[in-house]
């Protein structure tokens, strides 16, 4: 049985604007009031996980325990097949610390060299976690979503964020990069997890 959201508040722990807003735009037909844990000054937790799934919960249940708040929190990235599936949960570290998504798809490109196969997938792991109580340990409901496609280069267009602009989805002849934002909020791995999230925990989804 999962844990059901009736709470009216819920903190995004994350610190990447794209991220955030992507986010909250899912959660604004709910009416729940949205901060992010950069509005809140909370730090970021070491990601010491090597899944997705681990590291989304690491995230969650930090910013839960800071705000004594539910946290959402959102572990994602790209996997190319034929690198191995890097970069992985490494796929923020590739930009650097200067987050340069440019440089990021550069080194994908480059790594690609040589290689015929560019096939690649987004990964999406979603935890909500609610604050814990004393001695008791926060309670996380995580959930992944899946999104297909193939990598192009150059990159194209300047919507999402990210490596989207080199992302081009199965069915579809345009990038993530070129794509209206609507639509990818519909499709993607982050919209898929929400779904699945939303049906466990949201009354109404």
């Amino acid at each position: 049985m999962h844990r059901r959201f009736t709470e009216n508040k819920l903190v995004i722990a994350s610190h990447n604007p794209g991220k955030v807003r992507e986010i909250a735009e899912l959660l604004r037909p709910l009416g729940i009031t949205v901060v992010s844990g950069s509005e809140l000054g909370l730090d970021e937790p070491v990601e010491d996980g090597v899944t997705f799934v681990a590291n989304a919960e690491i995230k969650a249940r930090a910013a839960a325990a800071a705000s004594s708040l539910p946290a959402l929190a959102d572990d994602s990235g790209l996997a190319v097949e034929a690198l191995g599936g890097e970069p992985g949960i490494y796929s923020a570290r590739w930009a650097g610390p200067d987050k340069d998504f440019g440089l990021a798809m550069r080194k994908v490109e480059q790594a690609l060299a040589g290689k015929d196969d560019r096939r690649a997938h987004f990964m999406c792991a979603l935890s909500l976690c609610w604050p814990a109580g004393a001695g008791a340990k926060a309670h996380c409901e995580t959930f992944e979503g899946r999104f297909d496609g193939t990598l192009v280069w150059p990159p194209r267009g300047d919507h999402g964020f990210g490596y989207d602009p080199m992302f081009l989805p199965d069915g579809y002849d345009v990038t993530c990069g070129e794509m209206d934002p609507e639509e990818k909020h519909r499709i993607s791995h982050r919209a898929l997890a929400f779904r699945k999230l939303m049906a466990a925990c949201f009354d109404g989804a």
